[in-house]
């Protein structure tokens, strides 16, 4: 299910004193089974345009494609719920939207929300739960009595038990420690690559860009200032640093290296990449030797 953005604006509470304007003539697409990430400062519309994914929001100007669902100005708010099905959006801390008094029935509560029998959603919240990497002996646990990055798992868990084509993610290692957080990368790179599903990841963090993304759209001040795939995007490290975007470990060391006379056929994004790289070019001076 392919998502298109053309020449959306959206403006919040338009014709009042507080007007104030967050997108400007989006024009985008997020191709289905693709790994989409959304990169920019505090203020540069990530969150507004993500709202736009599921119709949280509609746009004020323009038209938002999703699948076969046309949104407009005019569209009819209350024919939107089924698009909320097949887009899930998984929100900064999603553990605080955590309510019922066991993890099944957090689980569950979604799917029966959309007439899903209880049958059916507590097998869906069994098979969620071990998609999120923790067992049946959790179901039956007040999701209270977890640690932040189980409750986190249990949200997640939650969001994917309505079983959406598009999964789309703000900030979504937000708080962890490092190893919780490539727990998590890893977790979703599975459900993109196993079960095929596309993902959305809004980050400030460019390693995970560099490492899991295929394509990267930049926002800056509610507009797209580049987009392409990471190696398009992540060549110039001056334009990032002069954006103070960031810059992958791995390629800010291939550019200490460069500095020192090393060669690299391509600027090197990631701790592997840049690994390879380094072997072939020992290899190649042993050779030449």
């Amino acid at each position: 299910m392919d998502i298109r953005f053309e020449q959306v604006d959206f403006t919040y509470q338009p014709n009042t004193p507080f007007e104030q304007r967050a997108l400007f003539d989006l024009n985008l697409k997020i191709k289905n089974g693709s790994y989409t990430a959304i990169v920019g400062h505090t203020g540069s519309g990530k969150s507004t345009l993500l709202q736009h994914l599921n119709a949280l929001v509609k746009p004020t100007k323009g038209t938002v494609t999703i699948g076969d669902r046309t949104i407009v100005p005019e569209t009819n708010n209350k024919n939107l719920k089924p698009i909320r099905k097949k887009v899930g959006i998984v929100f900064q801390f999603p553990e605080a939207q955590l309510f019922e008094e066991t993890v099944a029935k957090d689980i569950a509560f979604g799917p029966k929300n959309f007439g899903v029998s209880t049958e059916d959603a507590e097998k869906l919240a069994a098979e969620m739960l071990d998609l999120v990497g923790l067992d049946g002996s959790y179901l039956e646990r007040s999701p209270f009595e977890l640690s932040g990055g189980q409750m986190r798992r249990v949200a997640i868990a939650g969001v994917l038990a309505m079983e959406p084509e598009v999964l789309v993610l703000d900030e979504p290692t937000a708080g962890l420690d490092p190893q919780g957080r490539k727990e998590m990368m890893e977790m979703f790179q599975r459900l993109h690559e196993v079960r095929g599903m596309t993902i959305v990841l809004v980050t400030h963090l460019m390693d995970d860009v560099a490492n899991y993304a295929d394509h990267v759209i930049v926002l800056e001040q509610g507009q797209i200032v580049k987009s392409g795939t990471p190696q398009d995007v992540f060549h110039d490290l001056e334009w990032l640093k002069e954006k103070q975007l960031g810059v992958p470990t791995a390629a800010s060391f291939a550019e200490k290296l460069i500095a020192k006379g090393i060669t690299f056929e391509q600027l090197p994004l990631t701790a592997e990449t840049l690994a390879e790289d380094l072997i072939k070019g020992l290899k190649k001076a042993g050779e030449d030797l």
